[in-house]
């Protein structure tokens, strides 16, 4: 079968291929925009929007993985900036 988009179908299979090594939080992001703007313009087989939807959805997990990583990372800062005042000495001075 033949595809009206070619060059989209090979842009497509070169970001799946760098796709195994995630992208950053921002890169995932940005992409997915581009994914949502192409399937909100339409004009697309069903089979294309499919594949887009799906690679969204990748995408959209990707920037979950990252938000839900940096949400623990903050969180230990957290624990760890409150614990000195927890286990610190009645005269210590803050």
């Amino acid at each position: 079968m033949t595809k009206s988009t070619t060059g989209n179908t090979a842009k497509q299979g070169s970001q799946q291929s760098s796709a195994e090594q995630t992208p950053s939080y921002e890169q995932a992001r940005e992409e997915l925009t581009d994914v949502v703007r192409r399937l909100e313009t339409g004009g697309l087989t069903l089979e294309q929007s499919i594949e887009l939807w799906e690679r969204g959805e990748r995408l959209a997990a990707i920037c979950e993985e990252w938000l839900q990583g940096a949400r623990a990372k903050l969180a230990t800062a957290i624990a760890q900036r409150q614990e000195p005042q927890r286990n610190g000495s009645a005269d210590a001075p803050f």
